[in-house]
């Protein structure tokens, strides 16, 4: 059986990313009129043109500059993981084959379809965190 570690509990850390998550949401929503979902958006990112194309770059470059900012003005932080990096290849993998099974990830259900009600989302999350509950305690308890 594999030894687990706990992740330090840093509530402010946490606060100012759920703040600026449910900012990026509600403005992506209000100016544009678009859900903040992650896998649709890298999607569009690559099949769509023009102005379309743009604000989704914009958005995951923002979201690839959110590490580096957060190491110049916090200090670097540790990466625990409990896997390798095939295990974690195959992971991401997984979660992108579900992405596309589900018709959306986490944050587009999650954060965007729960704040607005969606009744597809509200059984969409379920399931991700129902599917989260069992994968994690069969792989640490079996695996």
């Amino acid at each position: 059986m594999n030894e687990w570690t706990s992740t330090p509990f840093e509530p402010w850390a946490g606060l100012a990313g759920g703040l600026l998550i449910g900012t990026a949401v509600v403005l992506l929503l209000m100016f544009i009129g678009k859900i903040a979902g992650i896998s649709g958006i890298t999607a569009g990112a690559i099949t769509k043109k023009h102005l379309e194309q743009h604000w989704r770059l914009a958005f995951l470059a923002g979201l690839l500059l959110a590490a580096p900012l957060y190491l110049l003005f916090a200090g670097p932080f540790e990466v625990q993981t409990q896997f390798g990096a095939i295990w974690m290849g195959v992971a991401g993998l997984l979660v992108g084959f579900g992405t596309r099974l589900g018709s959306g990830c986490t944050s587009g259900h999650g954060v965007a379809g729960l704040a607005r009600f969606s009744p597809r989302s509200i059984v969409a999350t379920l399931v991700f965190f129902g599917a989260a509950v069992i994968t994690t305690n069969t792989v640490r308890y079996f695996i």
